[in-house]
């Protein structure tokens, strides 16, 4: 039953295929048809239609098929369009039916064709799967609708100061390239109120927020001038990416070298491993970031916030090694401070009795009338008429009071600050500042 099924099948087809053969074979006239021999008689498709006359009016009308890529580093786009041009040429009128004619791509090596191109292109290829995708219709009246379809890379001058917060202009301009203002003019076809297929479009870094088109007459001195009509969109680029890839890893890489704050002092080697290791993690993003960019001069929005990072990353850094080097310096003062105070006393005391012993063997005098001498000496010094003695003692007390302040004055001005406090400040500072800073770079980069 397979069998005999399956063979059925294959007899109708190869009946279909000799009904088509049969169909084609044959000579059918259709007397609606114009004669295309006749059409071409003394056509010229080297020479304009109205050459001579006024210029010939071409409508074009654009179709965005896609926008394939968008590259910030060459500054270029990538585009596939279906490019609608429409025109009169009155050799080509017939009146044989009202109807109009689809002809074959191969046709349009026949007739004359504005000489359209991309202004703005670095380069452009036509499509020929599986024939060339051409089309090209003719109304009784001459008028010749020719479509093709073109995938082009188009420059696209770009101001990367804000990125990736920033918005984008991209334009296509046509132009002619040969026939002036006297020969030609261009103009943007009456349906061509909106683009077909742009608002479809999905992008994976831009979103298009709004197009226009224009018309523009262009002067060179050489040639004369040349229309020029410009389709401009304008593109805004999606920070979700940049956001989840070089923001928020930036802000945790700082938060990171907060951490520091809370270890202890004497844990050098932590400190010290964790502060290197948030510099060398945050230049090596950087550096990852910039290699999908352009090497221009201008200072992206990016480049700021990653500097911005950088700073606060090596502070941290720096702050570890101002608070080591306090409790360094403190430690070596306390440790002066207690070597000099038996030093002194004792060389205080051996002074006093080598001085007292020194008097005693050189005058010979009992040690102990020596000393009572003395004493009584000092007394009548001090005692003396007027007080002329206390009053030079006083004298000389209050300037080395008044130097012992001074010097205490500098010490305090110079004086260590303590570990602990310098991490308790750094605690609340460095997330302080960095917020401030947050707020006021997105509003300068977002307004």
């Amino acid at each position: 039953m397979q069998k005999s099924g399956h063979s059925a099948k294959i007899c109708a087809v190869e009946r279909a295929m000799n009904d088509i053969g049969d169909y084609v074979g044959t000579d059918i006239q259709i007397a609606w048809l114009p004669n295309l021999d006749d059409l071409m008689k003394g056509y010229a498709r080297n020479f304009r239609p109205g050459i001579g006359g006024p210029p010939v009016n071409v409508a074009l009308a654009i179709e965005v098929a896609s926008i394939d890529h968008i590259s910030e580093a060459n500054m270029e786009y990538t585009m596939t369009v279906f490019l609608r041009q429409s025109w009169r040429d009155k050799r080509l009128s017939y009146n044989h039916t009202n109807k109009t004619l689809g002809l074959d791509s191969r046709f349009v090596d026949k007739l004359w064709l504005p000489d359209t191109f991309i202004v703005n292109a670095k380069s452009a290829w036509f499509h020929d799967v599986t024939v060339e995708n051409k089309l090209i219709r003719l109304q009784p009246d001459g008028v010749i609708l020719y479509s093709i379809r073109i995938t082009s890379t188009v420059a696209c001058d770009m101001d990367l100061t804000k990125y990736p917060m920033d918005e984008q202009e991209c334009m296509l301009d046509l132009e002619s390239y040969g026939y002036s203002s006297e020969d030609i003019v261009y103009y943007w076809s009456e349906s061509q109120e909106q683009i077909h297929g742009l608002d479809k479009l999905e992008l994976s870094q831009f979103t298009i927020t709004s197009y226009k088109f224009t018309t523009d007459m262009m002067n060179f001195k050489s040639a004369g001038q040349f229309p020029r009509l410009s389709l401009h969109f304008h593109l805004r680029r999606n920070r979700g990416v940049y956001i989840i890839q070089s923001y928020v890893p930036s802000i945790l890489l700082v938060a990171m070298s907060w951490v520091s704050f809370w270890i202890s002092q004497s844990a050098v080697p932590a400190r010290v491993s964790l502060g290197i290791t948030t510099v060398l993690t945050m230049t090596t993003l950087m550096v990852s970031a910039r290699s999908s960019l352009p090497r221009a001069s201008a200072i992206k929005a990016l480049d700021v916030y990653f500097w911005i990072c950088y700073v606060f990353v090596f502070a941290a850094l720096v702050e570890y090694a101002f608070a080591h080097f306090n409790a360094d310096y403190a430690r070596k003062q306390k440790t002066k401070i207690k070597e000099r105070k038996p030093n002194t006393e004792s060389l205080m005391k051996n002074g006093k009795q080598a001085m007292v012993l020194f008097s005693v063997s050189v005058t010979g005098v009992n040690p102990g009338l020596a000393i009572s001498n003395r004493q009584h000496r000092t007394q009548r010094i001090n005692t003396g008429p007027h007080g002329t003695g206390e009053v030079e003692k006083g004298k000389t007390e209050r300037k080395q009071q008044s130097n012992l302040e001074k010097k205490r004055g500098l010490k305090s001005i110079f004086k260590p600050i303590d570990t602990d406090t310098i991490d308790i400040y750094a605690r609340v500072v460095f997330p302080a500042a960095f917020a401030a800073v947050n707020v006021i770079y997105w509003i300068a980069y977002t307004m």
